[in-house]
């Protein structure tokens, strides 16, 4: 990757330009990327790829132990704090629905929440800091296993905090968006940014029998169905509706044969919520709720509770610096506070649990498409505009710069 061209200005603060071959090379990357995901935790391409884009630059680099992660971290000129920037390396088990040159490789995963463009951002940020002048240290974060799989509470464990001998002061991730937003716009927000998941999986017994004598069976369906149209509802009625909560059914499963009633139905709900007592409060109702319906049918229910993420929070000063950030270098119109929390979850915020810091998202939706009609992240569909990767380099870079200097 050629190097593209570093000056600085007054105060002490860097002010990062990246050249048009720069740009061509990001490119080059991600595209490299999206032909071969990988999911999951162990991402041994991945992480081969990422490793060489990162030889010759001047970097303590480790690689994980319970997850093919890659940590490097890069040691100023005098001594200072650490700041951390994160980038996800993992793709979704979905089939891609492409007709682009570079449309996956590997059937049935897809970068389709664009963490190949993360990782050609975070790639292009530490060639861009190459050689820069700053105090203390930055941290490198290369993490697997997003998608369901806490990749970064692993790496949380597995010492990514200390990495550079401290604690970070201060954590960023950056994530690009597909639909909805304009493409190039910042947007981020104090506090909550994102929901916290669960995913709740129920059982309910019943007996099974011939569909020509139901009286002499105790069908689970009746009560599956009453689950799954009441849940709302009755979370509605108990939660607060400011911190309100969003379930839904993402799973339904009962029987085989055309004349046979079967002896169990299988409910898989996810749960999104925006604060640990409504998120408690949730599972309790959605226990409850079940429990009294199959009373009432006469059956049994196993409910078993998975945990997934907790809710990401903004630190106020850091999202009030990363805006800052953004309309320094790139424009007032450039940064956006949303009004309300995405529903959606991130491990990110194991980190942000432990380190003050900011998880900002940027417009990516491709050029002359309206971002309401956009194939949304997650589908097979999903295409991201390459326009911004050198933006979101550049972002990284001047977030760790100035927040060093400042």
């Amino acid at each position: 990757m050629s190097m593209p061209e570093k000056k600085e200005a007054g105060a002490g603060v860097g002010v990062i330009s990246s050249s048009e071959s720069f740009q061509q090379e990001l490119v080059r990357l991600r595209r490299s990327l999206h032909r071969t995901p990988e999911t999951g935790l162990n991402l041994p391409r991945t992480q081969e790829k990422i490793l060489e884009e990162l030889e010759g630059l001047d970097l303590e680099i480790t690689t994980g132990e319970g997850l093919t992660s890659v940590t490097a971290v890069q040691r100023g000129r005098e001594p200072g704090p650490t700041v951390l920037l994160r980038a996800d390396m993992d793709g979704l088990p979905l089939g891609e629905e492409g007709q682009h040159p570079f449309v996956s490789r590997h059937a049935g995963a897809m970068h389709a929440c664009g963490h190949d463009m993360h990782m050609a951002m975070l790639v292009g940020a530490a060639r861009l800091l190459h050689g820069a002048d700053f105090p203390g240290s930055i941290v490198y974060m290369f993490q697997p296993g997003e998608e369901g799989h806490g990749g970064a509470e692993l790496m949380v464990q597995e010492g990514v905090l200390t990495a550079a001998g401290q604690r970070p002061v201060a954590a960023y991730a950056l994530h690009v968006v597909a639909s909805m937003l304009p493409g190039g716009i910042f947007v981020s927000r104090p506090g909550v940014v994102l929901g916290g998941s669960d995913t709740i999986r129920l059982t309910v017994r019943g007996t099974g029998g011939h569909s020509a004598m139901p009286h002499r069976t105790r069908s689970p369906l009746p009560a599956a169905c009453a689950v799954v149209s009441s849940v709302q509802n009755a979370l509605s009625s108990s939660i607060d509706p400011f911190d309100p909560v969003v379930a839904g059914t993402t799973g339904l499963h009962a029987g085989e044969a055309d004349n046979a009633i079967p002896d169990r139905a299988e409910i898989t709900l996810s749960l999104r919520s925006f604060s640990a007592e409504a998120r408690r409060k949730a599972k309790e109702e959605i226990v409850r709720l079940a429990e009294g319906i199959a009373s009432a049918h006469d059956v049994g229910v196993d409910i078993r509770t998975c945990e997934g993420y907790p809710v990401t929070r903004n630190d106020p000063k850091e999202t009030a610096f990363a805006a800052a950030t953004v309309q320094q270098v790139f424009g007032p119109d450039r940064y956006v506070q949303v009004a309300r929390p995405l529903p959606a979850s991130e491990d990110f915020s194991y980190v942000l649990d432990e380190v003050p810091g900011a998880y900002v998202s940027l417009g990516a939706c491709p050029p002359g498409v309206p971002p309401e009609e956009a194939a949304p992240n997650h589908s097979p569909r999903a295409a991201f505009d390459e326009g911004v990767l050198g933006d979101g380099a550049r972002y990284y870079a001047e977030l760790a710069l100035r927040r060093l200097r400042a």
